[in-house]
């Protein structure tokens, strides 16, 4: 199994990348929304990958982040989604958006990805809805990017030391805000599920929202009406 790739990039294609391993070109499908995150060709790159293996054909699959690649998991375990059907949720929704979409029961939002008819999104929100909560539970833990490598670590085929590291996202990340908050409603005694809703409905309204203003705003919609 290949769970993770190192090297420099080749070039980018249309939903996927080769990535050059010491001389060894890999091709990696891709969100659009990693695609749109990856560095120039010629700079060193790092991902996530998962292989999948049918009778006739193997693909990689790449991630920036745990996240991305434990939703593209989970959704191609849905009748009707395939590898890249996952991919086209992620690109439209992103990982944390999927998150959301799917503790709210907006199937409505997973059926904006290409291809994916309102059968199957409203599939994709049954099959899976109970496993979002514990999927945001662990966002602190599963959204940490991979650090792009030094040139000093990629084994070059050409000279090309010089060639600049893709920049790196700066600060705490959402979904490690709403994972601590998903925890600290649950803490009060909220349900997992309760918790989940609540705070994917704060985090659509505001995305920046750090993890006091998840609580806080998550605590009002949760207190009793009246």
């Amino acid at each position: 199994m290949i769970g993770q790739l190192t090297g420099r990039m080749g070039y980018k294609g249309d939903g996927h990348v080769l990535i050059d391993v010491a001389g060894v070109g890999y091709i990696v499908h891709v969100s659009d929304r990693t695609m749109a995150g990856l560095p120039e060709p010629g700079a060193p790159v790092r991902l996530f990958t998962e292989l999948l293996v049918r009778e006739d054909l193997l693909q990689l699959f790449g991630f920036p982040t745990l996240l991305e690649k434990e939703w593209h998991r989970l959704l191609i375990g849905v009748q009707g989604i395939g590898a890249k059907g996952a991919l086209a949720i992620l690109s439209v929704l992103g990982p944390e958006g999927v998150s959301r979409a799917i503790a709210l029961g907006d199937w409505g939002a997973v059926k904006a990805a290409p291809g994916v008819g309102p059968k199957i999104a409203q599939r994709v929100v049954n099959e899976l809805k109970d496993k979002a909560p514990a999927v945001m539970a662990l966002g602190a833990s599963l959204s940490a990017p991979l650090q792009a490598p030094e040139a000093s670590d990629v084994v070059l085929t050409e000279p090309e030391a010089d060639a600049p590291a893709a920049p790196q996202p700066q600060g705490r990340s959402t979904a490690a805000a709403q994972a601590d908050a998903l925890s600290a409603l649950e803490n009060l005694g909220y349900s997992r599920g309760e918790a989940a809703q609540a705070i994917a409905t704060v985090a659509g309204e505001a995305p920046d929202a750090d993890t006091a203003e998840l609580i806080r705003s998550g605590l009002r919609l949760l207190a009793p009406k009246g």
